[in-house]
Formats: C-alpha cells, sequence, structure tokens
C-alpha cells in the first residue's frame, strides 16, 4: 500500500468515524424527540378530558340555573317578554297599514 492510499484509507476512517458519531448523535436526539411528543400527547390526553368534565359541569350548572330561577327573575323574564310581544305587534300594525 503507499503512502497515498494510507492517507486515503486515514481520511475515509475520520469521515467515516464523525458520520458514525453524528448518526448515534441524531438517534439520540430523534429518541429525545419522541419522548417529548409521547408526553405532550399524554398532557392533551389530560387536558381534553380535564375539558370534558368542565363541559359536562357546565351544563349541569346552566340546567341548576335555570331550576333555580326565582319569582322575581321569572317575573322579570315574563315582563320583557310581553314587551317585547307587544313591540312585535306594533310592528305588524304599522306594516298592515
Amino acid at each position: 500500500m503507499t503512502e497515498e492510499d494510507k492517507k486515503l484509507l486515514h481520511t475515509f476512517e475520520g469521515k467515516l468515524r464523525q458520520l458514525l458519531f453524528l448518526y448515534e448523535e441524531l438517534k439520540k436526539e430523534n429518541l429525545s424527540l419522541r419522548n417529548e411528543i409521547d408526553r405532550k400527547s399524554a398532557k392533551i390526553a389530560q387536558l381534553e378530558c380535564n375539558n370534558k368534565e368542565l363541559e359536562a359541569k357546565y351544563i349541569n350548572l346552566k340546567n341548576a340555573r335555570i331550576l333555580s330561577i326565582n319569582d322575581n327573575d321569572l317575573r322579570d323574564t315574563k315582563q320583557r317578554l310581553a314587551k317585547l310581544v307587544r313591540e312585535v305587534d306594533k310592528c305588524i300594525a304599522l306594516l298592515n297599514e
């Protein structure tokens, strides 16, 4: 083997070592990123579960609020509806003229 061949072989070995080192680094980074994806997926699943629980609580709260309307609220609501009906009647009367 000539001196030039030895030099080329040495250069090749150096580049091969560098390539293997970069490969190992990328493997580690890939594993790290996959672990992070797994953690994020678990967090998303947990947040979705919390969201469903909160939606159920909100619906229950709305239903409870509807059931707990007191007399004053009911009277006020009836008055507002009666006022709206009178306004609609006036508008219909104006359109019929």
